[in-house]
């Protein structure tokens, strides 16, 4: 997707993702592509890849050179997750969730001796990230979180645990949100750093998932876990806006995969109708291939414009909670359809694992859910045409 314009900012946008897609691109062929069934199949996490991102700027793409990082706006970032996850979801779900989740709370939120700490090892993809805010009995329902944090002297007491956590058994480092107030108060959650290491916080059980089967998706545990003050990220109760903010920028990076995994899925359904022949001519030939093919492309450009809204208004630092729940809805709904449809294309083939339709198709169904439902994005959406 190309925007018509002279305006030199957007053209050196336009180049840089042009880079980084052929960047991605020529990596993915040899690091990721030969080696995507084997990790699914095993639900094997490829920690040292993450490593390699990090050495070609992508673990910390939006994260300025002072810290770190390449210094990249949200378009470039949406390119990155987008030609990541036309390869394999997973390593787009999880190069994401360090950036925005861990990585983005900290700048955003962070104090400066924080974000000099922790930005330069994240943005380098020596240390990985993980953010906690989910818990097995409160999902969307926040407020009334388990996990809690108690002042005693110099440090902080947690006690709890959260679950459906990107990199919950191997980051380095987590941003934990834990209540600090009572139950159903109003600003009553406050945001940590922990480092793995620290006593009494554990990896606990890991998920055995229908798709993103690569990327680590497990339990966090808090027992008596003791962190020093100087941990807490802002003032006792600002938890949740922090988070807000910080999932806002998170359904970006979602639609963005969604996008990937839907391109994808497009992608081999394509070429799969180029090269099967029935009566005597390539599949592509009949109506009923080819107008499914033009529905999922306009389908696609759609949700690619959307992303790129909701990019742009990040970049300018406007508010994005409407434009990117829009772009999160539509983005991860139509990656289920095109992905259903590539399968279909397939036909019978489609629903093996020796042809790569069938792991689109278990991949997209997880960006309707993570970082807020459908349903929640919809609830996120009224609430703002009805303000």
């Amino acid at each position: 997707m190309q925007l018509l314009t002279d305006d030199p900012r957007i053209k050196q946008e336009e180049e840089n993702r042009a880079m980084i897609s052929e960047m991605i691109r020529d990596f993915g062929a040899k690091e990721i592509e030969p080696f995507k069934m084997e990790w699914d199949e095993s639900q094997e996490f490829p920690r040292a890849l993450f490593h390699k991102l990090g050495k070609l700027g992508l673990m910390g793409v939006f994260i300025p050179h002072e810290y770190g990082g390449s210094g990249f706006g949200y378009h470039e970032y949406v390119t990155a997750i987008i030609e990541l996850s036309k390869i394999d979801g997973s390593i787009g779900l999880s190069m994401a969730a360090h950036n925005s989740l861990c990585t983005g709370h900290i700048y955003q939120h962070a104090n400066e001796a924080q974000k000099q700490k922790y930005l330069p090892l994240l943005a380098s993809g020596e240390w990985l990230g993980a953010w906690g805010l989910t818990e097995p009995n409160t999902g969307s329902d926040a407020g009334n979180m388990k996990t809690v944090a108690k002042k005693e002297g110099d440090e902080w007491v947690l006690n709890g645990a959260k679950n459906f956590i990107t990199h919950g058994i191997s980051s380095d480092v987590a941003v934990v949100i834990a209540r600090t107030g009572e139950a159903g108060a109003s600003r009553n959650a406050s945001a940590f750093i922990v480092e793995r290491g620290t006593p009494g916080f554990s990896g606990g059980r890991k998920e055995n998932k229908l798709g993103m089967r690569c990327s680590e998706t497990a339990e966090m545990i808090f027992d008596n876990c003791r962190i020093p003050a100087a941990n807490l990220i802002g003032e006792v109760g600002d938890g949740f806006v922090q988070s807000l903010k910080v999932l806002d920028g998170g359904r970006i990076s979602i639609a963005a995969l969604s996008c990937g995994i839907a391109e994808g899925a497009l992608d081999v359904a394509v070429k799969y109708s180029k090269e099967r022949e029935q009566f005597g001519k390539p599949i592509s030939s009949f109506q009923g291939i080819s107008f499914k093919i033009a529905e999922m492309a306009t389908k696609l450009e759609a949700a690619k414009l959307l992303t790129h809204q909701a990019a742009d208004l990040k970049n300018q630092g406007k508010s994005v909670t409407k434009a990117g729940a829009m772009a999160k809805l539509y983005a991860s709904e139509i990656s289920v359809e095109l992905a259903n449809e590539a399968v279909q294309i397939f036909g019978g083939y489609g629903y093996t694992k020796d042809y790569p339709a069938e792991k689109y198709y278990r991949d997209a169904k997880l960006c309707t859910i993570g970082e807020g439902t459908s349903e929640i994005q919809k609830l996120v959406i009224s609430r703002e045409v009805l303000r």
